[in-house]
């Protein structure tokens, strides 16, 4: 039973044993988080959800995931970045649970250190929002200058200026004060970013939409947390604004892939085909976008 339980684990989904409430309560007080025993304690890898209420030996990884009952008919892994959730049917045994956890181990443990090898990564990338702060813009660094000298008529108060440092490098020149502070900066420069990737996004659109055959009627800007962007039948495009961070094959993949969407509404074999009709490397952009660090904004 356990084997079919966790049958498609990778896809979140399971299959379905019986078990009885009174026996799960119970149960689930029992298994609270015991002690490690020695064994655990000395794993070479550790990972602890903050509010896990339960744990387990996963390979040799000590794993404290966040577990709940809901209302659903199979049971759901999910690693994101406080670490691992699992939720169950209220009448699946833990037992069958714990059965699931086993038979996907590898699987979880890769994800978890993935996931915490893209938030260090994600922490080390951090900008510091002052005078001489980094980012890319296209896939290529931009240096911060606050300069109050200028109002930047008609550029809303940003300006960018290839080249003027002599490395050839953008610098961004913002119109504030030199003692400006931190979330003053961001906003600044979140402002210029967001009409730089409103006008990009308006351009490949336009591009690409009469080569596939398609026509969009409104784009909205996003600043979602797990989505790069989104259609809609009736031709609404939503793209995440900070895509304007990588180099534009990679913004054109994106868009391609929305504008696909308004043809096809699926991630079927056809779908693919008609991102490939107009972007053939798709599959390296793809990559390059699960794989390059975006900084992370504080």
């Amino acid at each position: 039973m356990a084997s079919a339980l966790s049958q498609l684990t990778l896809d979140l989904f399971g299959g379905d044993v019986l078990a009885s409430p009174a026996a799960n309560a119970s149960a689930e007080l029992a298994g609270a988080l015991p002690p490690l025993a020695l064994s655990e304690a000395l794993a070479p890898a550790s990972f602890e959800h903050p509010r896990a209420t339960r744990q387990a030996l996963l390979g040799h990884a000590r794993v404290a995931y966040e577990f709940t009952r809901a209302q659903r008919r199979t049971i759901g892994f999910v690693v994101g970045p406080e670490g691992l959730t699992v939720r169950a049917p209220r009448w699946v045994a833990l037992r069958d649970v714990d059965a699931a956890l086993q038979e996907k181990a590898d699987w979880i443990v890769r994800k978890l250190g993935e996931s915490r090898e893209r938030q260090q990564r994600m922490e080390s990338a951090r900008i510091e929002w002052r005078d001489g702060a980094s980012f890319h813009f296209l896939g290529e660094p931009v240096t911060v200058r606050l300069d109050p000298r200028h109002a930047f008529a008609g550029a809303g108060g940003a300006i960018l200026d290839v080249g003027a440092e002599g490395s050839g490098e953008g610098v961004l020149r913002l119109a504030l004060a030199g003692n400006a502070g931190s979330t003053q900066v961001r906003d600044a420069a979140q402002a210029w970013l967001m009409r730089q990737a409103r006008r990009i996004f308006i351009e490949r659109l336009d591009h690409f939409a009469p080569r596939l055959g398609v026509a969009w009627n409104k784009l909205s800007l996003t600043n979602a947390a797990t989505r790069w962007g989104s259609a809609s039948a009736d031709g609404a495009i939503r793209l995440h604004w900070r895509l304007v961070h990588f180099r534009m094959p990679v913004v054109d993949y994106v868009v391609a892939h929305e504008l696909a969407h308004l043809r096809v509404m699926d991630h079927s074999q056809r779908f693919w085909e008609t991102v490939e009709s107009v972007v053939p490397d798709y599959h390296q952009l793809r990559r390059q976008l699960k794989e390059e660090q975006m900084p992370r904004w504080s």
